[in-house]
């Protein structure tokens, strides 16, 4: 089976904005566009979960108005890392002892005060092994963050205690990449 890995389009924030689980909106010509793009590409028959912030969810219900075959299901475990009190703030202004902190203790640092990298592989494991459970074609509409950790996942990494570990590139807004399970 596989998974599609779909990142949410460009979220309204400015730049430089640290915005994790923030509840932000997408731009709206850049969602129409990225769905009108996958919706021919992702497979019949697939069920579709997304993130419940506002940024995935108008990707999901924009492909459902394209596919009515892809029923979307809202699941908290697809929602970005929660970068706590952070969230909002730009990211030059965050001292850096918390940035080096996090650095150093990656996998358990919670950044932010709220969840570290460990609680975000441990929440994407479990929504990962009940989709693999279904052995049915599935689509994630989600976060960057969500998708590095199913991203390492699919190579057999459940734990991450090093920043080295975790995937550099960020899967451009509004693109999909896909994964065997």
């Amino acid at each position: 089976m596989k998974l599609w890995l779909v990142r949410h389009a460009q979220p309204l924030i400015a730049p430089g904005v640290c915005y994790g689980a923030s509840d932000v909106l997408a731009d709206q010509q850049a969602t129409a566009q990225a769905a009108a793009a996958l919706a021919h590409e992702l497979p019949v028959g697939a069920q579709m979960m997304c993130s419940p912030l506002k940024r995935c969810a108008q990707l999901a219900h924009a492909l459902q108005q394209l596919r009515p075959d892809l029923l979307a299901q809202p699941d908290s475990r697809l929602t970005e890392m929660n970068f706590g009190y952070w969230e909002g703030q730009r990211w030059e202004a965050i001292p850096a002892a918390e940035l080096a902190n996090w650095t150093d203790n990656f996998g358990t640092w919670r950044f932010g005060g709220a969840e570290s990298v460990q609680d975000v592989m441990a929440r994407v494991t479990a929504v990962w092994a009940q989709t693999i459970a279904t052995r049915t074609d599935t689509v994630w509409v989600t976060h960057a963050g969500v998708i590095r950790a199913a991203t390492l996942l699919s190579k057999g990494v459940v734990q991450v205690t090093h920043a080295n570990q975790w995937p550099n590139e960020a899967l451009p807004f509004g693109q999909a990449t896909i994964v065997s399970v």
